[in-house]
């Protein structure tokens, strides 16, 4: 099987131009491509993992991959997908997040001796004379057309901003100083970026002449991504200081059956063979599935000791017969406890941080989704006495997936 053949048996291409001449440069190890990450936030999620993960494979493949940082794209936003203007960044939170994702990054694609390029749009963006642009890149884009795309009619209704109107003349104009300071021929992305990927191909085109040679792919990157990468409490992050090594384990462990082997094919480097013979599994063997899904993607993200560590609290919680120091853990302080040496229930679940608020730990307790060690409590008035948890401490339970160990400092 070739490289390409093997994208596509995985699920990762959606849409492509030109795809034999795509395949055959993918094939050889001869493609200069890149994927763009605008700096929203302080770390990579698991969205921008499913790209990250394909330029591994790329690269091992022999292709050079271009991570492209944002900074200039990052102070308009993207409106794709969106029903109302991102948030305006400064210049500092952008850069501060560009430096955030720079590290992240490095743990999956091999920046050393030219391998792969890391590069900021702003370099080029920032610089630009607004005239020139009208000239030399807005002659080339019709308006009627820009309108027609998804990304920008789901906005017409509650209104879209001159501002984020220039969002895919500047993600265009990208793919254009790519090709010309890079040699970057190839452009990969989410469906949802399909039309400001076409507009960078017909750029480069127009431009430089039909002989070109611009390529767009559009692969289940960002649409798959976001929605895996969102749970009911927020994202999913690579940053284990916000999304820690157990809870990430936890998120892949309690995927939906229906998207534990596509999970498989999309982001682990496991061989198609192997993941073919686990789709054949039933029952209960889709929970060891799952485990290989949660253990994989944690050792990738997160290094084989967070994985194993992560994969023992789990066993602990649901298997019995694992060490609870690698569950999850919160510390209770002295002053935590009232004067008889108590703590309530709700304090204990939101010292946890398994719920927001304390009205949501009433619901929580009312609705019979919270243990102690094991044992349902159900009355909202629940303590704890501080002997209780002295020593090996206690597990809190909300829900199915949700538990922490709680100590006393």
């Amino acid at each position: 099987m070739t490289v390409w053949e093997e994208l596509k048996a995985r699920g990762l291409v959606a849409q492509v131009t030109d795809e034999k001449l795509v395949a055959d440069m993918v094939n050889k190890g001869e493609a200069t491509f890149y994927i763009g990450f605008d700096p929203t936030a302080d770390s990579l999620h698991v969205g921008h993992f499913m790209a990250l993960c394909l330029m591994k494979r790329l690269q091992m493949a022999g292709n050079k991959p271009i991570a492209l940082l944002g900074g200039g794209t990052g102070m308009i936003g993207d409106p794709s997908g969106r029903s109302d203007m991102r948030q305006m960044m400064t210049v500092e939170t952008i850069q501060h997040n560009i430096d955030c994702f720079k590290k992240q990054m490095e743990r999956f694609i091999d920046f050393s001796d030219g391998k792969a390029m890391m590069v900021n749009n702003a370099d080029w963006l920032m610089d630009l004379n607004y005239v020139e642009v009208l000239r030399e890149v807005g002659a080339h884009f019709s308006v009627n057309r820009m309108l027609s795309h998804e990304c920008y009619k789901q906005r017409m209704e509650r209104g879209l901003t001159f501002l984020e109107f220039n969002y895919m003349i500047m993600q265009s104009y990208d793919f254009y100083m790519l090709y010309q300071k890079y040699g970057c021929t190839m452009q990969f992305g989410g469906d949802d970026q399909w039309a400001n990927m076409l507009g960078g191909t017909e750029l480069i085109r127009r431009k430089l002449g039909k002989d070109a040679h611009a390529m767009t792919i559009t692969l289940l990157l960002n649409s798959e991504g976001k929605k895996m990468g969102k749970t009911q409490s927020g994202a999913v992050w690579l940053d284990p200081n916000k999304t820690s090594p157990f809870d990430f384990y936890q998120y892949w462990r309690n995927v939906d059956d229906a998207d534990v082997i596509k999970c498989m094919r999309l982001l682990t480097f496991l061989p198609l063979e192997q993941i073919d013979e686990m789709a054949k599994w039933e029952g209960s063997q889709l929970n060891k599935a799952k485990e290989i899904l949660a253990y994989e993607l944690t050792n990738l993200v997160h290094g084989e000791e967070e994985a194993k560590k992560a994969q023992e609290g789990a066993k602990a919680l649901f298997a019995g017969g694992a060490d609870t120091a690698n569950m999850p853990t919160a510390e209770l302080a002295e002053e935590d406890f009232a004067e008889d040496g108590t703590i309530d229930l709700i304090s204990m679940l939101v010292k946890a941080d398994l719920v927001p608020s304390r009205s949501e730990g009433r619901r929580a307790i009312e609705q019979g989704g919270v243990s102690v060690d094991g044992e349902k409590i159900t009355d909202i008035r629940h303590t704890v006495a501080k002997e209780t948890i002295s020593g090996e401490g206690v597990v809190l339970k909300r829900g199915k997936k949700k538990f922490c160990k709680i100590v006393i400092k």
